[in-house]
């Protein structure tokens, strides 16, 4: 049986997010939640260097909105 919470990401968040931060404690925790809340990993994360930190970038996406890959 499906439910809303099942084909829609919980409070009006979108499908798709790409979730972005310094390379901490923080960034894996906004990860972790998105996770728990049902969201997939997509595609690999991103790293750059802006002199200072390493910047980090993964995107993620509901699972029922968007078709797996193969």
């Amino acid at each position: 049986m499906t439910t809303t919470q099942d084909t829609n990401p919980p409070n009006d968040m979108l499908p798709y997010r790409l979730i972005t931060g310094k390379d901490d404690a923080s960034f894996c925790r906004r990860i972790s939640e998105a996770l728990a809340l049902g969201y997939r990993l997509y595609g690999s994360p991103s790293c750059t260097f802006n002199g200072t930190d390493v910047i980090v970038a993964q995107a993620v996406v509901w699972p029922s909105v968007v078709k797996d890959r193969d």
